[in-house]
């Protein structure tokens, strides 16, 4: 259904601060959407913060210059603004396992509660929610809330935005770009976005630890059903023996469908908690959200994700199974 924005000005013209947050393990689209949100609501006068229950990954921290996004952990610091919100605004999940540690503070505020999503599959939050699963990413949503209010875009605001939608869309290579994509892009490069040094700083800024993990990454994939599932894996140990973080994990999997006659591919990535994060990605008929959501994961048709207990071997292959299953279903 197409958004109700005439509802989502009136709750922004009726308020005047504002807490902004996303799903944990932050990525471009959920971290571009919120601080394009915050420019457009202090264009307008607001009062705006930013407070997500993780932090920034260092290779993504290029996107917020003036380090305005706060992180629960720092509590004395967020505080004020925790309490002061008349609107607490949630973008790019509606899933409560995906704020994680911001999912107390929805519970207990007493602000209104509003999310802001393109995913197909999520919770009930409490929240009224501005929906739109056919949407290429949040931040094109974020885009449409700004022509909504009548606020121009600025090259502050359009270098986020334009790192959103590109990285959601896989630089405009995923199905779910569109006309009305390329056309959103080319307004945010006429407002300033500069997608040469967005690229740079997304994909020409390997650190030595990065590159070494991504080489075990595909050392490890394995081929099933004629070439059609790869999968691999990283254990936490992994990480300093080579020296990445785990934000370096982030699209390893789309190197899978790199795989000429690959259809679908998955990584498990081990947390430090020992459950893994899983991914999943497809081409063809298979629903990626919904085997996510077997596993109290969402997302989209073509990308999804869910977070699993451990041990290895039990994970692995409740994982494989699932998507076994998918594909079998899917074939006839």
């Amino acid at each position: 259904m197409p958004i109700d924005w005439p509802q989502f000005v009136d709750i922004v013209n009726s308020h005047q601060r504002f807490l902004l947050s996303c799903h944990i393990r932050p990525d471009c689209d959920s971290l571009g959407s919120e601080l394009g949100m915050m420019m457009i609501l202090e264009a307008l006068g607001k009062e705006v913060a930013i407070v997500n229950g993780h932090a920034t990954p260092p290779n993504l921290a290029f996107i917020d210059p003036d380090n305005r996004i706060q992180v629960l952990s720092d509590a004395p610091e967020v505080m004020a603004a925790l309490d002061s919100a008349e609107v607490m605004m949630v973008l790019d999940t509606s899933s409560w396992a995906q704020l994680g540690p911001m999912s107390d503070v929805l519970r207990n505020t007493k602000a209104k509660k509003v999310v802001l999503d393109h995913h197909a599959i999520g919770d009930d939050l409490g929240a009224i929610e501005f929906k739109n699963s056919k949407a290429e990413s949040t931040g094109g949503l974020v885009a449409e809330a700004a022509e909504a209010l009548g606020i121009a875009l600025t090259p502050e605001s359009a270098m986020p935005l334009f790192a959103a939608v590109s990285t959601d869309t896989g630089w405009f290579r995923f199905p779910s770009a569109k006309a009305h994509t390329y056309e959103l892009a080319a307004r945010l490069i006429e407002a300033g976005a500069d997608p040469p040094s967005i690229f740079r700083e997304l994909y020409e800024q390997d650190t030595l630890g990065r590159v070494k993990l991504r080489g075990r990454i595909l050392e490890r994939f394995t081929a099933e059903m004629d070439g059609r599932l790869l999968h691999t894996f990283v254990r936490f140990t992994d990480f300093e023996e080579t020296g990445a973080l785990p934000s370096d994990t982030e699209d390893a999997i789309n190197m899978g469908l790199a795989v000429h006659g690959s259809e679908v591919a998955t990584i498990l990535v081990e947390l430090s908690t020992g459950s893994f994060k899983v991914s999943f990605r497809a081409r063809g008929r298979i629903d990626c959200s919904q085997v996510a959501a077997s596993f109290g994961g969402g997302g989209h048709k073509a990308a999804a994700g869910a977070t699993i207990d451990g041990p290895f071997e039990v994970a692995q292959k409740r994982v494989l199974d699932a998507v076994r299953e998918a594909m079998n279903d899917g074939s006839d």
